[in-house]
């Protein structure tokens, strides 16, 4: 009985192996310390093998590098000449960078990468490109032409210790749009989209013109809408009734170009510290800019989860790569009539996406531009291209169902660790507290400077109010004082809070003073303003205050 006993024992145990080989692997992903470093190592060895399999590189995006994953978020500012594209980054920065300049003409001929370095300096286009810390070693794909417009400003700002900023040249209007840049301006646009962050289309209020070479940009950006915000700028400049109609002719110009039933965030302002030309819409400005900052400094705490989300699109788009190239793998002849298959495999890709779609069920928006496919089609070699090899595509199913997952539980116990992580210095202080706060001294905050209690100028009108409902012992009950306060036609959730906050001492009455704080809550409600989620100091009634 002992010989089968010593006999399955090596079986067993390299069953087991084998058994603990595999949950080492599922359990890989726990190893990793960082997001960055998990998206690195599974880009590395699950989806890169599938992207150099099927030539992915030459006809979408060169291989993701490790600087790529490491990079600090980056914000990538487009539009029209004179729109206030480098005047927008001096404002944030509240610093001059090198290689700035400013003016009405078209300036910025070049891309700029504002960053943060020790030291003012500017790298060139050509250094750039051979770093390997900086994620832009990929660019020398678009040669000299454009390495020559390309530079890096580097510079000792607390913005750039969170934030790069990516300045691009003015896109030009009417005939000098035909003029060659002598490379492809939207590929490289497209380039950097796909890494950046943050997208800005920038539009100047006062000359609103969507250009021929603009719309073709703002295509180029078509798979990052999310990554997409708009500015009006130097919306100072002109009158509310004419703002209007501007916002309405951008909203409406967008969405022909974007082409998606989701409205674009437009921000209304005048990104610069000069006075406001017309200042009639001053709070409006100050609103939108306040969302416009909290939206750029929430980039570094979101920085990971968009590294993440980008791969889970590249993988989407890798596989659906690989389908096409084998589907036209398959159908291609093996000796003759290879060119006059290859021309009519192209004419009908519309065909073959269909096809992929209904076999693998795939969603439509996952297919790369049909035009664009053709014509990189035309000039490739499809003797060359590789028949389907399914054990590379479920590494990446694998990656997508498994790995992606419990990294996305490492992205939010990374954001919980940093709580406080957001762009500081620059602008982003200029209105951080002190009276020039947001808000400050408005709605709830009113009298918040004041000796005085800020509801006692109106308490006499209150009062009368009071002494109408009946109060016993000088207090009013809840029923009496509903009576009164659904007079205001503001919803029961809203009074439900203003009573929770006006009744200071939690006895479920009030007197004189928690009545005219309700209303006074009331009156804030009413203007517009939010209310606070706790009582400020200044509003608790002066009988209700702890005197030390």
């Amino acid at each position: 009985m002992e010989q089968p006993g010593t006999a399955a024992s090596p079986v067993s145990n390299s069953m087991f192996s084998w058994v603990s080989k595999d949950a080492r692997r599922k359990k890989e992903p726990e190893l990793f310390q960082t997001v960055a470093e998990g998206l690195r190592q599974l880009y590395a060895q699950k989806l890169l093998p599938l992207e150099e399999y099927y030539r992915f590189h030459e006809f979408h995006s060169p291989a993701l590098e490790d600087a790529d994953f490491d990079n600090k978020p980056m914000v990538l500012l487009v539009g029209q000449y004179s729109t206030g594209k480098t005047t927008f980054i001096r404002h944030l920065i509240e610093q001059d960078f090198p290689g700035m300049r400013i003016g009405p003409e078209p300036t910025t001929d070049s891309f700029i990468a504002v960053m943060h370095g020790p030291t003012e300096g500017v790298v060139p286009g050509n250094a750039l490109v051979v770093d390997p810390r900086r994620p832009f070693r990929k660019l020398n794909a678009f040669g000299n032409a454009f390495l020559n417009r390309f530079m890096c400003a580097q510079l000792p700002n607390p913005v750039l210790d969170s934030i790069s900023i990516i300045d691009t040249p003015g896109i030009l209007s009417g005939e000098k749009q035909r003029i060659s840049r002598g490379y492809d301006f939207a590929a490289v646009l497209e380039w950097f989209a796909e890494r950046v962050d943050r997208i800005i289309l920038l539009f100047d209020a006062h000359k609103l013109d969507i250009s021929d070479e603009f719309s073709e940009v703002i295509k180029a950006l078509k798979n990052h809408e999310d990554k997409i915000r708009v500015v009006l700028n130097k919306a100072d400049q002109i009158e509310t009734q004419q703002l209007m109609r501007v916002y309405g002719a951008l909203m409406w110009s967008l969405g022909k170009i974007i082409n998606t039933p989701e409205v674009v965030r437009v921000y209304i302002g005048s990104f610069w510290s000069h006075p406001l030309l017309i200042p009639d819409n001053r709070k409006l400005f100050e609103a939108e800019e306040q969302d416009l900052f909290k939206d750029i400094q929430s980039l570094p705490r979101n920085a990971a989860l968009r590294k993440l989300n980008d791969l889970i699109k590249r993988a989407r788009l890798a596989k659906v790569h690989a389908y096409i190239i084998s589907s036209l793998k398959k159908e291609m002849p093996n000796v003759f009539g290879k060119e006059s298959k290859k021309k009519e495999l192209v004419n009908n890709l519309g065909e073959i996406y269909q096809k992929i779609e209904r076999e693998h069920q795939i969603s439509p928006g996952d297919f790369p531009s049909l035009r664009k496919m053709q014509e990189l089609l035309q000039t490739q070699d499809f003797s060359k291209f590789q028949a389907l090899k399914p054990k590379l595509l479920d590494t990446v199913d694998d990656m997508l169902a498994n790995d992606i997952a419990r990294l996305m539980v490492m992205v939010r116990q990374e954001e919980s660790l940093m709580p406080s992580q957001a762009v500081k210095g620059g602008a982003f202080d200029g209105t951080m507290n002190g009276p020039f706060g947001h808000g400050y001294g408005e709605g709830a905050g009113e009298g918040i400077d004041d000796v005085e209690w800020v509801v006692g100028k109106d308490k006499p009108t209150y009062d009368e109010i009071f002494y109408t409902l009946s109060p016993v012992n000088g207090k009013i009950t809840g029923a009496n004082a509903k009576k009164e306060m659904v007079k205001s036609k503001l919803p029961n959730t809203v009074l439900g809070k203003i009573w929770k906050l006006a009744d200071v001492d939690k006895d479920g009455l009030l007197d004189d003073e928690e009545f005219a704080l309700a209303n006074h809550l009331i009156k804030v409600k009413l203007e517009g303003h939010e209310l606070p989620a706790d009582l400020p100091p200044h509003l608790i009634p002066p009988s209700k205050r702890r005197h030390e």
